[in-house]
This record gives C-alpha cells, sequence and structure tokens, in this order.
C-alpha cells in the first residue's frame, strides 16, 4: 500500500486492495512521508474503512485530536465492541473520540459535566455502563487523569448511540417515532413543551432507549418496586392515562408488550414534563 495523503505525523490516506479509500493511523506513520510513499506495515495500528458520511468527520478528528487521544478512543472501542458484542456505527470513531478529547481536557481544568441520565444508563444498561467504566480506568491508567462517573455515563451513550444507529437503520423510523409519541403526550395533555428544558430532553432520550427496548424485545424485572409503581400511578392518574396511550402505539408498531415497569417510568418522565410544559 501507498501513501496517496499525508494527514498529519500519524495518519495517512491510502487505497485498499479493491481500490477505497482508507484512512490508516500509526504512530510516525506520516513523519516525513509524501504521497506515493511506501506505508511501513509494522507501524499500522488501525484502519478505518470510510463511507462519504463519516470519511470528512473522521479526518477533521484525526488532524486536530492529540494522537494519545485518538490511540485511546480506538481501543475503549474495541474493547467495548468486545464487550457489548455488537455491531456498532462507525461514526462513534468520530463522536466517542471528540468526546473524550474534550472529556480529557476538561478535567485537566477542574470541570466536571453532571450526567442526568446517569442512574436510568446505570439501571436499564449496565452493559454499555461498565464499558464506560472501563474506559474512565483506562484514561487514568494511562495519562493519570481521573474522569467522573458522569463520564462513564456520557462514554456509555455513545455506545448506545452506536448500536441504535446501527440496529435500527434498516428496521425502524426512530425519530418518526419519536414525533409520534411527543405528539401523543403534547394533545392527550394539551400542552406545550419547553423544548429547551432538562426535563424534555431527559423524555426524549428516554424515548430513544425506549424505542430501542421494544425492537430488540428486552424486559426488565422491577422485582421489590412494583409496589412503589403502583403508588406513584396511583398519584399521577393523568400522566399515567397518558402513558397506556404510548403503551397502546408502540405495540401497534413493533412485537413487544409494555411492561408496568415501562409504564412507570413513561408516567415519571410525563410528570416532570409536565412541571415545564405549558398548557393550552
Amino acid at each position: 500500500m501507498n501513501i496517496t495523503k499525508v494527514i498529519n505525523n500519524n495518519v495517512v490516506s491510502s487505497k485498499d486492495e479493491n481500490g477505497n479509500e482508507v484512512l490508516i493511523m500509526g504512530k510516525g506513520l506520516g513523519f516525513q512521508k509524501k504521497v506515493g510513499d511506501a506505508l511501513d506495515q509494522e507501524k499500522i495500528e488501525k484502519v478505518f474503512a470510510l463511507t462519504d458520511e463519516v470519511k470528512g468527520p473522521l479526518e477533521q478528528v484525526l488532524r486536530e485530536i492529540p494522537y494519545e487521544h485518538v490511540h485511546m478512543a480506538n481501543r475503549i472501542i474495541h474493547q467495548g465492541k468486545k464487550a457489548l458484542n455488537k455491531d456498532l456505527n462507525k461514526n462513534i470513531y468520530v463522536t466517542l473520540t471528540d468526546h473524550l478529547n474534550y472529556a480529557i481536557e476538561r478535567a485537566k481544568k477542574g470541570q466536571v459535566f453532571q450526567n442526568a441520565l446517569l442512574w436510568e444508563i446505570r439501571k436499564y444498561y449496565p452493559q454499555e455502563y461498565a464499558c464506560g467504566q472501563q474506559a474512565i480506568h483506562y484514561v487514568k491508567e494511562k495519562t493519570g487523569i481521573e474522569l467522573s462517573d458522569d463520564e462513564a455515563g456520557f462514554i456509555a451513550l455513545h455506545f448506545l448511540n452506536a448500536e441504535m444507529d446501527s440496529n435500527l437503520k434498516d428496521t425502524m423510523n426512530m425519530p418518526e417515532m419519536i414525533k409520534d409519541i411527543l405528539n401523543v403526550v403534547k394533545y392527550t395533555l394539551m400542552i406545550e413543551y419547553d423544548e429547551d428544558s432538562l426535563s424534555y430532553e431527559r423524555f426524549v432520550t428516554h424515548l430513544k432507549f425506549f424505542i430501542q427496548r421494544a425492537v430488540a424485545n428486552q424486559y426488565y424485572d422491577d422485582g421489590d418496586e412494583a409496589q412503589i409503581f403502583r403508588n406513584f400511578i396511583k398519584d399521577c392518574p393523568e400522566e399515567y392515562a397518558c402513558a397506556l396511550k404510548i403503551k397502546t402505539y408502540m405495540e401497534s408498531q413493533v412485537e413487544y408488550e409494555v411492561s408496568e415497569e415501562e409504564l412507570f417510568y413513561l408516567t415519571l418522565h410525563i410528570h416532570r414534563l409536565m412541571q415545564t410544559a405549558k398548557r393550552v
């Protein structure tokens, strides 16, 4: 393989055996190299097969972000794929690398961002959360920088989004389903959303997870919390009635029976949503 473009000292562009463009990463791979030079095979660490959608953003990330951060992100993604045993959208190489770089820079300045979805991520997605925890331990091991548990949750979200992009692309129209559910709530309760509110953001993110669980046919045992759910639902009859409408809609779209626990969390999110929404 020969170099077709030098991106920086550690990243070059080349062609694979089928003539498709690839980005190749390795420490010193592009150092003092020019177009046409042969690649040093021993320095190759990662070959990125590109789609038009990912090519530009990935090249920019690899050019601008320190090699050490790119290398760590690549290792985190590799370990995550092994642990999850799932296909991931290639865009994760852009999004997670970019996020990790900024997370490390923020940590150096003592800045911590709170993850409002951390509790839900831990509860519903323990595997992805474990990948996030493994990632922050790896960063500490390599750099001495300690990232917060909130960052473990953010990294888990990148894995979740990559799973959803990969699994749902040909199966469901998630944005359309989210829009439908938002309309169910809006017109049932006669409210106007405050789309800048945290409760709205959390509800939309919860719906993404909810739809993913439905498509994957995943269920969760409510265990000892069942009575708490029932008591809460009794206190929020209007929100619960709206959640039941969402259940009817979801079961008409996907072969999935919405559980009592799912109904509780829908009711809870709708209740929070109503605190910031306007009645019309």
